[in-house]
């Protein structure tokens, strides 16, 4: 979309600094739905350039609402032999004889290029017999997505890797340097949050990505697995976003105690009861609609 190559690093977006996929990703958000330009700092090779391109209105993918993957863009990521590093207890793998170590070369014939390929054997193929050049014969099980998917499954975890040591970045903060960072990636997430709603208002974002309890619930599950770090980073997200909607000026919520107070300073008098009332019954009404609409969502992709 924009002339990235692959092998390219991505410095800034749009002369925003970005240090990770999620800064990149936040950044490709917030221009999600719009028309016009946008700008990447990228090096490659030891040298560093910009590239642009025309954002056209792109959108989110509903299925798969990654700003990475909606906008073209695949980050790189070492070469993964199709080696089986962990089997599954009650798997289909386990049940075929796979154990820890087994290099995979080819299914049904077809030479593997790597694990994502075996993956992507697996995942299409739910139900259906896999002949391994092992000559085992694995009959992957059926597995149902979110969305409502069936793909295949059985139970096998890839041996660990290393990622080269000119694409690892470690980055410490001291106690007193840790304070403005928080304060800006708490500001960040406060923008995304705005940003998404406002994009959601205007029709520019799905309202198919409005959550409720059972993804949230999902999501924290899964941010569990991946480790401690992800978990607490779940949470603060998920803490800065309650509150900035808490603060929206709707009746019900705090923020729309705000506006009565402001109101009654302006006016030197206070909201009258009628008025209140009638807000209240308003604002329970717009929430109540969106909590029955978050959770049609989350059904929706059980």
């Amino acid at each position: 979309r924009v002339g990235l190559e692959e092998g390219m690093e991505i410095h800034a977006v749009d002369g925003h600094q970005v240090t990770s996929w999620r800064d990149v990703s936040m950044r490709l958000l917030e221009r999600a739905g719009e028309q016009g330009q946008i700008a990447l700092d990228v090096s490659q090779d030891g040298s560093r350039g910009t590239v642009t391109g025309s954002l056209g209105g792109w959108r989110l993918n509903e299925d798969t609402p990654d700003p990475l993957n909606s906008f073209g863009i695949a980050p790189w990521r070492p070469e993964v032999p199709a080696v089986i590093g962990q089997v599954s207890e009650d798997g289909r793998a386990k049940a075929a004889g796979l154990k820890s170590g087994d290099r995979v070369v080819a299914v049904n014939g077809e030479p593997l290029k790597d694990w994502f390929a075996l993956v992507e054997h697996v995942r299409t193929s739910p139900e259906q017999p896999l002949d391994l050049t092992i000559e085992r014969e694995v009959r992957p099980a059926l597995k149902t997505t979110e969305n409502g998917e069936d793909i295949g499954f059985v139970g096998a975890g890839v041996a660990s890797i290393s990622w080269p040591d000119e694409l690892l970045r470690e980055v410490r903060y001291g106690p007193l340097e840790a304070i403005p960072n928080a304060v800006s990636e708490t500001w960040g997430d406060t923008r995304l949050t705005l940003v998404a709603i406002k994009k959601m208002v205007t029709g520019l974002l799905s309202p198919t990505n409005l959550s409720g309890p059972i993804t949230i619930a999902r999501v924290a599950e899964a941010s569990v697995s991946s480790g401690f770090e992800d978990f607490v980073r779940f949470l603060a997200y998920l803490s800065v976003s309650l509150g900035v909607l808490n603060l929206l000026p709707v009746p019900v919520l705090d923020g729309g105690h705000i506006v009565y107070y402001v109101i009654e300073a302006i006016r030197r008098k206070p909201v009258s009861e009628q008025a209140q009332a009638l807000g209240l019954r308003i604002g329970m009404a717009l929430i109540l609609t969106l909590m029955a609409f978050a959770l049609y969502n989350d059904l929706m992709r059980l």
